[in-house]
């Protein structure tokens, strides 16, 4: 009788454990499943762009890994900002510098904040100011005198697909 409870146990035991080792392979399987679908689904704006023969944007690229960046265009300093972030990316100072020059030479530094069309619109606005702030605290850290810095309102825009456009804060030169 021994002998029979034994085999049932050890029975048992097997049994329990090829049941944890299919378990633990399911969830596993099925991980890597859902990454490669998120992944898949990430990158179809991008190969939908492909797809029409469309320019992909480069705000494109800063959306799918949503950091903060810093870009100088046509003379205009450029800083995107993650997601519910007020952070400058690193480059800052670099990036002022023409604008720090500019105002030495007497003109003004217009700093404009934007913000997306989505969720509370007040806290978009309040979003979009804070991180209007940071770039004039960089531009005062430079040696910039605060009423050279011009603060523009915060401006809504309306992007297409990701919304990192739209988390910018822009600094230009203008006439005193």
């Amino acid at each position: 009788m021994s002998s029979s409870d034994d085999d049932s146990q050890q029975r048992f035991a097997l049994g329990f454990l090829f049941a944890l080792i299919a378990l633990v392979i399911s969830v596993v399987v099925g991980t890597v499943v859902v990454q490669r679908v998120g992944a898949k689904a990430s990158a179809k704006p991008e190969a939908a762009a492909v797809a029409s023969n469309a320019p992909a944007a480069p705000a494109a690229a800063e959306a799918a890994d949503d950091t903060a960046s810093v870009r100088v265009e046509n003379g205009v300093v450029k800083f995107y900002f993650a997601s519910a972030k007020a952070d400058l990316a690193a480059g800052a100072n670099e990036a002022l510098a023409d604008v720090v020059k500019g105002v030495a030479e007497g003109k003004k530094a217009v700093v404009s904040g934007f913000h997306d069309a989505t969720g509370d619109a007040a806290l978009n606005a309040e979003l979009a100011k804070q991180r209007a702030l940071a770039v004039r605290d960089a531009l005062k850290g430079l040696g910039v005198a605060e009423d050279k810095v011009e603060l523009k309102k915060p401006e809504e825009t309306t992007a297409t697909g990701s919304n990192a456009e739209a988390r910018r804060v822009e600094v230009t030169l203008g006439a005193l």
